[in-house]
């Protein structure tokens, strides 16, 4: 499984194998069941999760107790809380194995440490972190100027991926409709 953290760092950095061998002691790995939370809402957010196998959702409960997924992370993407990993707070969302998974993990002081004894990886996050906000802005661009039948379809052109692989009911859970409105758009997008 390292093989895959490798890869993935290399399409951003450059590491020799020495190197990564002393990234990687800084990362932990866990196996994660189907529905197992990694992280629960109001328990202090102690790590980020790398997704080497798998799918994971982020969300919270809403003022209604329905839980609001927020986002997703297969294969190579990352996945926190990142306001309260930052600051070692309460987590304002869970983060659950919506398949079993397999995850690398680390902790705030160890990624500290990460960035400071390697610099390249200060370069990586970076790269990181650049495009999860820019999937985040594209999103709220998508909430707010599209209609909901064409987000749906704009979600299925770009990720087809998750149409396929998620449960209808997290679909749409992120895209804030019901079950029953998904079933319906998705009964005009067959006729």
């Amino acid at each position: 499984m390292s093989g895959i953290f490798k890869a993935h760092l290399e399409k951003f950095i450059s590491i020799n194998d020495k190197e990564f061998e002393e990234v990687f002691k800084f990362f932990e790995t866990k196996t994660v069941a189907k529905k197992e939370n990694l992280l629960e809402e109001g328990k202090i957010c102690r790590y980020h999760y790398f997704v080497l196998k798998g799918l994971l959702r982020q969300f919270f409960i809403n003022e209604k107790g329905v839980e609001q997924t927020t986002e997703f992370a297969i294969e190579t993407w990352w996945t926190t809380d990142n306001i309260a990993y930052e600051h070692k707070q309460p987590a304002s969302f869970s983060i659950q194995a919506v398949e079993p998974s397999e995850v690398l993990y680390i902790s705030s002081e160890n990624q500290a440490v990460l960035l400071q004894k390697y610099p390249v990886m200060e370069r990586y996050f970076r790269f990181i972190y650049q495009r999860a906000y820019a999937a985040s802005q594209m999103r709220m661009k998508y909430f707010f100027s599209l209609s909901k039948d064409e987000f749906y379809f704009q979600l299925m052109r770009l990720h087809p991926e998750f149409v396929q692989r998620v449960p209808q009911y997290l679909i749409a859970s992120f895209l804030g409709f019901t079950p029953e409105y998904l079933s319906e758009i998705r009964k005009k997008f067959a006729s």
